[in-house]
């Protein structure tokens, strides 16, 4: 019998990231072995065993054969013959791939520290790279959310996916194998992806390979609209940043949906324009309409989707809460349950600071794209000294002005 820490618990040390928890392959046992040993058995497809003292995953060496779709379509082959190398084969990337033998089931001080690497994990590791094992990669529609989630979180460390995994993970969405997951398992890698340091990194990549149209299919709509999803990526970067919880991170994604949110008209008396307060109740009824389209077709848990829900029928009063009269903010207060659950009004209130914050962003960062854009090859060359600094700004002013417009009326 031999024993190995395997997969992420590797990956994290190599890269000198904390380790949350550990996975461990034992090789040429049995099942009555490991129960003998004390090991509790939990895996109902297949071997899987808890430890006694500490709760960690071992799991007998297994092989996995492809025979239906979805991520649930195999069968599994557990024995006493099956290999480390035969089990770090299924695996999906290269940098999950990778063990190192441990004493016994009772000891998991590393027998020599040596890393067991058949694939170019530690390579992969060197380079920054997210990269499939083999071709059996586009067995499991599973991978395309884990490939995606794995970027996100690895992003700040400048990894990025190589060009035949994400051919690989377009042709498993053109597949429509992401139809055979099941909502749950969306979910569940989604919320996780959503509560990482950077969590617009995986909505970007799945909308870049058009795997967002299956669960996510009015998000994906709304994205085609750039200023809207580059402004909704930096909310979410910000809630990364400032460690908001999952309703609110949610709810700034569900804010795509409501295009009044992002709607700006052009004020008259300035060449910039503010955003319009003015919403339909149609325009309202859309938003709400696909929040709970995506909520149901996801399976997204009441909290996050009811939350999302009262964001989008307060937000003008929420952004504006500076100009509201006395009799609005009480109705604002008895609209949010405020006077029952404070905490959620102050959680409204943030999450609309930070969308703010977001379009902010934008309209600066538009700014510093027209200052680039025009030098002093696009004034007038017969302009001299002083006056020239004042026609670069009014030139730039009015290259400003008309991306705003273009922003305000994208038909």
């Amino acid at each position: 019998m031999q024993v190995y820490l395997v997969g992420g618990a590797v990956r994290d040390q190599l890269l000198d990231r904390p380790i949350t928890d550990k996975d461990f392959v034992v090789v040429g046992a049995t099942v009555d072995e490991m129960l003998a040993a004390g090991f509790i058995q939990v895996g109902a497809d297949f071997p899987v065993f808890l430890h006694p003292t500490t709760q960690e995953e071992y799991a007998l060496a297994r092989t996995e054969r492809k025979l239906g779709r979805g991520y649930q379509g195999f069968s599994v082959h557990a024995s006493p013959d099956v290999t480390l190398q035969d089990d770090l084969q299924r695996r999906d990337l290269t940098i999950n791939a990778m063990a190192i033998e441990v004493n016994s089931l009772t000891d998991d001080t590393p027998l020599t520290g040596e890393i067991i690497d058949y694939h170019g994990g530690l390579d992969d590791i060197q380079s920054k790279t997210l990269r499939h094992i083999s071709q059996a990669f586009s067995e499991d529609p599973l991978r395309v959310l884990r490939v995606a989630r794995f970027y996100g979180r690895y992003y700040s460390l400048c990894f990025h996916i190589a060009e035949e995994t994400l051919i690989l993970m377009r042709q498993l969405v053109a597949s429509g194998e992401l139809a055979h997951l099941s909502a749950e398992r969306i979910w569940q890698e989604s919320s996780r992806a959503t509560m990482q340091t950077s969590p617009q990194v995986y909505w970007e990549q799945l909308y870049a390979i058009g795997a967002l149209t299956e669960y996510f299919a009015p998000l994906h709509h709304a994205w085609s609209n750039v200023h809207i999803r580059e402004t909704v990526q930096t909310a979410l970067y910000f809630a990364g940043q400032m460690q908001l919880n999952l309703s609110q991170r949610w709810t700034l994604l569900m804010a795509s949906l409501d295009q009044s949110l992002f709607a700006s008209k052009p004020d008259p008396k300035s060449s910039s324009p503010h955003i319009s307060m003015t919403v339909t109740d149609d325009e309202r009824k859309t938003a709400l309409k696909a929040i709970i389209s995506i909520s149901n077709s996801a399976k997204v848990p009441k909290t996050p989707t009811q939350f999302a829900s009262l964001f989008v029928t307060q937000a003008g009063k929420l952004s504006a809460v500076n100009e509201l009269n006395a009799t609005q903010k009480i109705d604002l207060i008895q609209a949010c349950s405020a006077h029952k659950e404070p905490n959620k009004l102050s959680q409204l209130l943030v999450t609309s600071h930070v969308l703010q914050l977001a379009k902010q962003h934008r309209q600066m960062m538009l700014a510093l794209n027209s200052f680039h854009a025009i030098g002093i090859e696009n004034i007038d060359p017969d302009i001299k000294g002083a006056a020239i600094g004042k026609a670069l700004n009014e030139a730039r002013a009015a290259h400003l002005f008309s991306m705003e417009q273009s922003i305000a009326s994208p038909n």
